[in-house]
């Protein structure tokens, strides 16, 4: 069976009806004529869905609704409601009510949303499930590393887990931005609630409002149903909005109202509905810059930035590598069912001294790989594409000639770092900040090194 309906109405034509329609679409459906007889049947158990009517003596639709929401809180529920009283099938969704069909109704109509109510309440039965799984993957032990700058994040998160401020989380792409949000909802008391992942930068515009705030019906050409968004779907919980910088000045003008006044408007609608919910966004970009160029609102800047919390690259916490590297080695060699690769020093050695210029996201995949292909076996160097050997040569003094005279270690030092220096910015095309992170120096002692050398383009020639 598809699943077991429950039909509630006071009219005999209408309940034979929709009794005949269901069963021949493979549903095993029960009858009820009021409410009372309706909940009785809930309570026996085993109900996935109850079509209701709103209008009927003694106990109405809504009425009904809300005890088999007591019930059986998993119970999906749809409202039959005629054109005239809408304004109260509203009401009986806000108290649990999946959705509502006015009457008349085509029995196509019918058939659309009883299925789509089932996946539903499916999919909220996995999701609670997947809740609690998700809950114990994403508590705080799950942040692996030791280093100054994760201890410094990890604090700062597990004080503003527990509160509903918006986050700002600033890191590069692959640091584990996302891996914080979660852990910032599942220990919050939010965490029994939804978690809704939106990446702003994967959708395209013209969708991404209404996949954020929803539309109804007719809203635009194509709208032929209403659609929730994903606010919507947040309700009581996080919504989390990766890559934020990448909205359209246009969408940061509405969600800019949205988190002022904890409401949203479905594209289409008249009708506001009020949110109880927090806000976590996450960008690689700098919001303050793009403020300056004016490609993002400064009010909505500051409405974001209410705890910022920098994750850092995984080159600015190179203790964290070896534990890095364990984790994921134990995490893809169990759930494959094969024996760990053996990792030597040497290769340690290499992993920590290489750049990540993917972060934590590029050394999670190369461990998978390795898992998969060296399972059980000692790996080498020669496992590991170029980019990697020659991230592990040491610089070293073998081209340096000294003369029988001597040489000044002071000024050969001093070429030294000239050198390294011109190089990098050269290979940079003097971006001071490129130039900076080839070197793994801060931009400002990068900068400063410059000034005081009075380093020039056409020094490197002379």
């Amino acid at each position: 069976m598809k699943g077991t309906i429950l039909i509630v109405d006071d009219e005999e034509v209408i309940r034979k009806a929709l009794v005949r329609l269901l069963s021949g679409e493979g549903y095993q459906v029960e009858a009820a004529s009021d409410g009372f007889e309706a909940i009785e049947k809930v309570k026996e158990g085993g109900v996935d869905l109850v079509l209701t009517d709103l209008k009927m003596p003694e106990k109405d639709g809504i009425v009904l609704i809300r005890e088999v929401k007591e019930v059986s809180p998993e119970t999906a529920c749809i409202i039959m409601t005629g054109f005239g009283t809408i304004s109260s099938a509203v009401e009986a969704v806000k108290v649990g009510a999946y959705h509502y069909i006015t009457k008349p109704f085509q029995l196509d109509d019918v058939l659309s949303l009883v299925a789509r109510a089932l996946e539903y309440k499916q999919l909220k039965v996995e999701n609670q499930e997947y809740r609690k799984q998700v809950g114990r993957q994403y508590s705080f032990k799950n942040i692996v590393g030791k280093s100054d700058a994760i201890i410094s994040a990890f604090e700062i998160v597990k004080k503003v887990a527990d509160t509903d401020s918006t986050v700002l989380l600033l890191g590069e792409s692959g640091t584990g931005k996302e891996l914080f949000a979660r852990a910032l909802h599942y220990n919050s008391a939010r965490s029994d609630k939804p978690l809704i992942a939106v990446n702003c930068g994967a959708i395209p515009e013209n969708l991404l409002e209404t996949e954020l705030f929803g539309h109804v019906k007719g809203a635009f050409t194509g709208a032929i149903q209403s659609k929730v968004g994903r606010f919507a779907m947040a309700d009581g919980g996080t919504i989390f909005l990766d890559e934020i910088g990448e909205m359209s000045p246009r969408l940061q003008v509405k969600l800019l109202r949205v988190i002022q006044e904890r409401r949203i408007e479905p594209v289409g609608s008249t009708k506001s509905q009020d949110l109880n919910i927090r806000i976590i966004v996450a960008t690689h970009r700098n919001l303050e810059e793009m403020v300056k160029k004016g490609e993002f609102r400064e009010d909505l800047y500051y409405r974001l930035n209410v705890i910022p919390l920098r994750i850092p690259p995984l080159r600015d916490r190179v203790d964290d590598v070896p534990l890095l590297v364990e984790y994921f080695v134990d995490l893809y060699s169990k759930s494959n069912h094969l024996p760990p690769p053996i990792m030597p020093s040497d290769v340690m050695e290499m992993l920590e001294k290489y750049d990540w210029p993917g972060n934590i996201r590029e050394l999670e995949n190369t461990i998978e790989r390795l898992a998969i292909l060296k399972s059980g076996k000692t790996v080498s160097l020669a496992d590991f594409p170029e980019k990697f050997l020659e991230s592990e040569r040491p610089v070293t003094s073998q081209n340096v000639k000294i003369p029988d005279s001597g040489i000044s270690f002071k000024r050969a030092v001093q070429d030294f770092e000239n050198g390294l220096i011109l190089k990098a910015l050269e290979k940079s095309n003097w971006n001071k900040n490129k130039a900076a992170h080839l070197l793994k120096l801060n931009r400002t002692t990068l900068v400063e090194k410059i000034k005081k050398k009075q380093l020039q383009r056409s020094a490197l020639y002379n």
